[in-house]
């Protein structure tokens, strides 16, 4: 039979938890580590306060037994939240994530599976913080993101959505941060707000009608997903935009817009970040050292490799690569 807990039931188990374990919160007192109820399951909440308002917690446990929850309602803040795979590797899937405005979350009930692994990343801000870093002099949010900030009073808006690739190599850079102490708040606090951006723009598009595919036929979209994977399947020998545009049926104009308004990126910058998704996968294996890797995602400089792995994952190949194995 499931346990039934409410919220609050819940985080005094947590307290509790915290307390048997005599946890300590870190040097700086900036971040604490709540190892999950071991009435419950195991695993762990990490908190991690990077300003005033600004609050960064990642999740990772599993339950003994199914546990049904309920709340009831309550003042939200703003959030948004990434279901991860059990796998970081995974994290070049589509992650399905959900971003919720301020205002009252409803009542609700819901249930943790004890099969269920439940990790997750999850950002919460205050109001203030953000319209201090969306608002004008005045402090107004734009027209096309206002219904973030909702009534107090009035159920909060929520948008599920999936992470784009962008969004997952943010996501790997929090979930790896190389730093400690105020070095790391400040690293997870700009890659919070980077993630925050991706998923504003997506917001902004959607609130103001913006129509992404109005000039594209259905079979344009379909050739256009084609290209993808034609790309995908030539990372040691890329074609030319001509190459590819003549393989999939669509002239070099439709290609290359084309693949801005359905990817949020162009042709070069999504093989580039695929690449390096590709290449941090490798890596992580250990099967391949650093020059086989970069061969391996179409490289010839390992150097060149080195440089755009560097810039994309904050930490060059070999250092990671040796990471791994300590």
């Amino acid at each position: 039979m499931a346990i039934a807990l409410s919220q609050n039931d819940y985080w005094e188990l947590i307290c509790e938890s915290v307390a048997a374990e005599a946890a300590e919160p870190a040097s700086d007192g900036f971040e604490w580590v709540h190892p999950f109820p071991a009435r419950l399951g195991h695993g762990y909440v990490r908190t991690i306060c990077l300003r005033e308002g600004l609050e960064l917690t990642i999740a990772d446990y599993q339950c003994h037994e199914d546990i049904c929850t309920y709340s009831a309602d309550r003042e939200h803040p703003l959030e948004y939240t990434f279901h991860l795979p059990e796998k970081t590797s995974s994290l070049t899937r589509a992650t399905p994530y959900s971003l919720f405005g301020s205002g009252i979350a409803p009542g609700e009930r819901g249930q943790v599976s004890v099969k269920q692994r439940i990790r997750r990343l999850s950002v919460h801000l205050e109001p203030e913080v953000f319209r201090s870093f969306t608002g004008n002099p005045d402090g107004e949010v734009p027209d096309t993101l206002q219904h973030l900030i909702g009534d107090p009073n009035q159920e909060y808006y929520v948008r599920p959505g999936r992470a784009t690739p962008a969004m997952c190599i943010a996501l790997w850079q929090i979930l790896h941060c190389p730093y400690q102490g105020f070095t790391q708040r400040m690293f997870l606090e700009g890659k919070v707000w980077e993630l925050m951006s991706l998923l504003l723009e997506q917001e902004a598009d959607i609130h103001s009608g913006k129509k992404w595919f109005a000039d594209l036929k259905p079979d344009d979209v379909d050739r256009l997903h084609l290209a993808k994977e034609v790309l995908r399947q030539n990372l040691d020998n890329p074609l030319s935009i001509g190459q590819l545009a003549r393989q999939i049926g669509l002239n070099e104009c439709t290609l290359k817009r084309g693949f801005r308004q359905v990817f949020n990126t162009t042709v070069f910058g999504y093989l580039r970040q695929f690449r390096m998704e590709q290449a941090r996968v490798l890596l992580m294996q250990g099967h391949m050292n650093v020059n086989e890797t970069a061969q391996a995602v179409g490289y010839a400089s390992q150097s060149q490799f080195a440089a755009v792995f560097r810039k994309t994952f904050g930490v060059n190949p070999k250092t990671f690569s040796m990471q791994q194995w300590q």
